[in-house]
């Protein structure tokens, strides 16, 4: 899909359509500019331009969103920050490997590794050994600044709440996608015939990446249900779904908030999760992505969107 094609894009255009407001899309649809009512307002990449460089720059920032929220008595999962080896002149002296294999050492059920800034769960690692956190940190390493480590938690569901000065505009879980064990095939069999074709070019990279060759050809019993993904990201294979009124709704509310006033951001999508029945901030981010929703509640979506622009323009 091109990037002016996206449904961010599309919901400005509409937006603007019905408000009288003119909108030009440039850079292949990643700035767009606004004329209305006295106003001339931009917008960039999934960013409406609400939120201060500050509140945006944490955001975007793994550890640096961890570190404020721990301040703030908000639980969260710990992000460590590690600093590109090229950037050595504000890497301590004693060098960041020994600090990476400590960490290991810490977590034996494993340790996620991330670039510290960007989205969308793209070059993230699950390691448990020294071996795999070297390959994992050199492939990060050549082409971002600075990587995230933060302890692997079997994570029984994540939600995501998008707030717009504190109120929230849509609550939706990530579901991901899982296969029910016959006691006749094995993993991978079960994942190409029950996988939508839709849905396989997202799911099976990361299947054939984390999970080993013996696992993918062993049966899998009958009545066993087996997660494909790890990861809860909607780009692996993940689907949105709405969360229904109840205490964890309000729950995963609470704490986006909680979150938001902490860092001082105004319209964000942040995610909640819940490991061994408790919940706590995976991440914040200050870019609002809502593609895969919009192909499920399109109104919503616009509704969101619109709220958020109701506020740049008044």
């Amino acid at each position: 899909m091109l990037n002016s094609q996206r449904i961010f894009v599309e919901a400005i255009r509409r937006y603007c359509a019905d408000h009288h407001i003119t909108v030009e899309v440039r850079a292949d649809g990643w700035l767009i500019v606004m004329r209305g009512g006295g106003k001339r307002h931009c917008a960039f990449g999934y960013d409406l331009g609400l939120n201060s460089a500050v509140a945006h720059r944490i955001a975007n920032d793994k550890s640096a969103t961890a570190d404020v929220l721990a301040m703030a008595d908000v639980p969260c999962v710990p992000h460590v920050l590690f600093l590109n080896p090229e950037l050595n002149a504000y890497v301590p002296s004693r060098g960041s490997w020994g600090a990476m294999l400590a960490l290991l050492q810490q977590h034996p059920q494993g340790v996620v590794v991330k670039p510290n800034e960007g989205t969308s769960g793209k070059s993230v690692f699950l390691v448990s050994s020294a071996p795999a956190l070297e390959l994992a940190v050199n492939k990060i390493f050549a082409a971002h600044a600075s990587l995230a480590m933060s302890p692997f938690l079997a994570i029984e569901h994540e939600v995501r709440v998008v707030l717009l000065d504190g109120t929230p505009l849509v609550v939706y879980g990530k579901d991901r996608p899982t296969v029910l064990g016959d006691g006749e095939h094995s993993l991978l069999e079960l994942a190409l015939t029950t996988l939508p074709a839709d849905r396989r070019s997202a799911v099976l990279p990361g299947l054939f990446a984390d999970v080993e060759k013996a696992v993918l050809d062993a049966i899998v019993p009958a009545g066993e249900r087996r997660v494909l993904n790890w990861r809860h990201n909607l780009e692996f294979g993940a689907r949105p779904r709405l969360v229904e009124q109840g205490e964890d709704r309000d729950i995963c509310i609470a704490l986006a908030q909680r979150a938001a006033e902490a860092i001082g951001i105004r319209f964000a999508s942040i995610d909640v999760v819940r490991v061994d029945r408790g919940w706590q901030i995976l991440e914040v981010n200050s870019g609002v992505m809502m593609e895969a929703l919009s192909k499920l509640h399109p109104e919503l979506v616009q509704a969101a969107y619109g709220a958020a622009l109701d506020k740049v323009f008044g």
